[in-house]
Parts: structure tokens; sequence; C-alpha cells
């Protein structure tokens, strides 16, 4: 197993955001985690990203296994030099820096500075629209470019584990199905995909399994096919 949460408990303060909730994922997949809003999806990627801390959230319980090794309390630069890398919800990009200068600074920590020109030139391949924009300033950019470039950034460092938070969130249609169709390109270039969605149709259709949230536990889980004819998954997710 690439990644094992057990019996996560996290709270912010008093408030408990999740209660003992364990998921997993294998090395290969995509796992959705789809729910309504502030049912504890984001935080379960804040947990596993080392992030916790910057929202004044805690670990009270739990264990969390990275290639069978404890990351419980791992600060962030550790967690992605292991290979585990969060693209956030928003997009955040660099906007006075150009698309090439924001793909520079997302390998800044790595150590292998002789192959970066390479990892760019896999970015173009899987994301050749970021190529035609390599000049220009990423405050320029479309939303849905953006979104392109904070994925190339986060590919920049190599990542075993993809944690994506609300990818398409923002964009327009068109674009939202061009972000997914890239997951999936990604996914089938060797990293795993731990994604994290509000459009639970797109995220059930392109994961391999899913975890369905509701109020800080996992309701649901199951293998995609399992979850896209689950009746209660089709009346509050699907429609």
């Amino acid at each position: 197993m690439l990644l094992e949460a057990k019996n996560l408990t996290v709270c912010y303060g008093k408030v408990k955001a999740l209660d003992s909730v364990s998921f997993a994922i294998q090395q290969g997949e995509i796992v959705a985690m789809v729910g309504p809003n502030g049912a504890g999806k984001s935080t379960a990627l804040k947990a596993v990203s080392g992030i916790l801390d910057r929202y004044d959230g805690r670990i009270e319980q739990g264990e969390m296994l990275f290639e069978g090794k404890d990351i419980k309390g791992i600060r962030t630069d550790q967690l992605v030099k292991r290979g585990i890398t969060l693209v956030p919800e928003g997009r955040r990009v660099f906007p006075t820096m150009t698309v090439l200068e924001n793909l520079e600074m997302g390998a800044y920590t790595r150590s292998d500075k002789g192959t970066v020109k390479d990892e760019i030139n896999h970015v173009f391949d899987l994301l050749p629209q970021l190529k035609a924009r390599l000049r220009n300033k990423a405050g320029t950019l479309s939303t849905g470019e953006q979104q392109m470039l904070t994925l190339g950034r986060a590919l920049m460092l190599k990542p075993k584990l993809l944690l994506a938070d609300e990818p398409s969130l923002g964009l327009s249609p068109n674009f939202v199905e061009v972000i997914f169709d890239k997951l999936v390109e990604i996914n089938k270039s060797g990293v795993s995909i731990l994604l994290v969605e509000q459009n639970a149709r797109m995220a059930l259709e392109i994961c391999h399994r899913g975890y369905v949230f509701e109020i800080g536990r996992i309701a649901l889980e199951g293998e995609k096919k399992t979850l896209l004819e689950n009746e209660k998954v089709k009346e509050v997710f699907l429609g």
C-alpha cells in the first residue's frame, strides 16, 4: 500500500473535523474523495500533506503510513522529499513570474538540478498548452491555464503521490474536462493521485476507487462502478 490512514481524528480547536477516518491508496491508483462542503475531504489532504498547523489544526489520534513508514507529524518539506506533493485549491501561481519560472520554482527543493530541464520537457509533453505560454507571466493566463500550471509545477517534484484539492474549482466546463483528462494522463505516467473534488460525477468517472464523506466520517467506499451505481450517491451527488 502506498498510503494508509488509520482511524484518523483531526481537530480545529475544539471542532472535530475528522472522526476516526480510515482511507488508503495503492500505487498506480486514482482515489477520489467526494462529499458536501465541510465534510472533511480537504482536511484529509491537509493531514497527509503536513500543513494542518497552518490552519490551527492537529491530529488527535490515528496513524498515517507512506510506503509502510510513519509520516504523522513530519514536516511538509520532508514529505515532499519522500514523494508527496499537494496541488492546493485555488491555483496559487506566482503571478509576476513567467510560466517557465513557476515550473523552475517547483523544482526548487530538488537536489538533482541537472535533470530539471528534462522534467520541464516532460511537463510540456503532458501539458503542451504551457509550452505555448512559456514566457508569459502566470498572472496573465486564464484560470484553466493557471490550473495546468499548478499541476505542472507539482510534477516538477517528481511525486509518487499527487494530492489534488478541488482542481476543477472555478473553471469553465470545457477546461474542467481538460483538467480531468490531464489527471488521467498524469496517472498513466506513473503518478498515484488522491483527488478531492466537488464535481462528484467527474471524479468518480476517472477514479479507480472512491470514498464518500459525510460530516467528518466516511459514509461509503468502493470501486467507482459500485459508487456510480449506488442509489444514495446518485440521489445526493449525481442528480
